[in-house]
């Protein structure tokens, strides 16, 4: 997503290297194309996440590319906060299109190396498409809320934060109102994501240590 605002600390590059210290050699092993997913609540740290994991994966001559789930939102990130207060029942994996999403993967292994996506460009709340060649790159990083939810999937990485934890990341971002109505919605988001857990591969805990799931 164009526009979007990243700091990217040292926890996230420990993170990422204790997740590739976990699958690198299963990343090598593998004929065809690695699909990550790193999902978590928001502000959790997941695109920061990527992009860490993504530029240790270069320095291992491993070229990496990066989806952002937000980029597969039905509606641009203002129009849906707007839908959302219309009816807050619509918070949930149906906000987003998983299932082009899934589509899209399933070009990629089945050895199509162009794609055309949807590409959010957030100041001005609209959603444009662009064709991407990922013919060069090994490993696939997806990071967004529901993407453990994704089917065909390598691996899949959980940030264990709840809003309470991720407050202060949340107000370095800036992307949204903090406020009561907010709570809310992280509240609904929080029983809806903390289930994807169980389906994690690798879990990175509170303070950005990853494991193997048990």
């Amino acid at each position: 997503m164009k526009g979007d605002i990243l700091i990217i600390g040292d926890h996230h590059r420990r993170a990422a290297e204790g997740i590739l210290n976990l699958t690198l050699s299963t990343i090598l092993s593998k004929t065809g194309k690695f699909f990550f997913s790193i999902a978590g609540e928001s502000g959790s740290g997941k695109s920061e996440l990527a992009y860490a994991l993504e530029g240790l994966l270069e320095k291992r001559n491993i070229p990496a590319y990066i989806i952002q789930q937000d980029d597969y939102f039905v509606f641009p990130p203002k129009t849906n906060e707007r839908m959302r207060v219309i009816d807050i029942d619509r918070v949930g994996p149906a906000e987003v299109r998983l299932d082009l999403l899934d589509e899209n993967i399933r070009a990629v292994l089945e050895g199509h190396s162009k794609i055309e996506k949807p590409l959010v460009i957030f100041a001005e709340d609209r959603i444009t498409s662009e064709i991407i060649d990922l013919d060069p790159f090994q490993v696939i990083i997806i990071d967004g809320t529901y993407t453990t939810l994704l089917e065909q999937i390598d691996c899949r990485v959980f940030i264990d934060r709840d809003r309470n934890d991720t407050r202060a990341d949340r107000l370095k971002r800036n992307r949204e109102r903090q406020n009561d109505y907010l709570e809310n919605i992280l509240e609904i988001e929080h029983n809806i994501i903390s289930r994807q857990k169980a389906m994690a591969q690798i879990i990175v805990n509170k303070e950005f240590i990853a494991a193997r799931s048990e």
